[in-house]
């Protein structure tokens, strides 16, 4: 069971939420949120939250079904969290040219 959740040939649900979840929490942690610390170290999470999304489209249907909404909800929720990884990212360097 284990050996079947790690091979990336298998489509998991559970793993790209995984992996999204984490690299948006590595994301909190590396740009120390509250002070927003600009650091390039942001990159390193970003391409495990797109390989989460992409597990993530690999569960999808043709047909639409509630299962389809749900895999649309679990996409969505991984576009969200690229986008505050790039916020994270970005942001304080934009506090930098602002500031100049």
């Amino acid at each position: 069971m284990i050996r079947r959740f790690f091979n990336p040939r298998n489509k998991s649900l559970l793993r790209g939420s995984i992996l999204s979840l984490l690299s948006l929490a590595l994301a909190i942690q590396l740009s120390d949120f509250p002070h927003n610390r600009a650091t390039p170290l942001l990159v390193l999470p970003l391409p495990l939250a797109i390989a989460g999304t992409i597990d993530h489209l690999r569960c999808m249907r043709r047909q639409w079904s509630f299962y389809h909404g749900g895999v649309l909800l679990l996409v969505y929720m991984d576009l969200m969290v690229i986008s505050m990884i790039l916020f994270f990212l970005l942001y304080p360097y934009t506090q930098w040219l602002t500031a100049q």
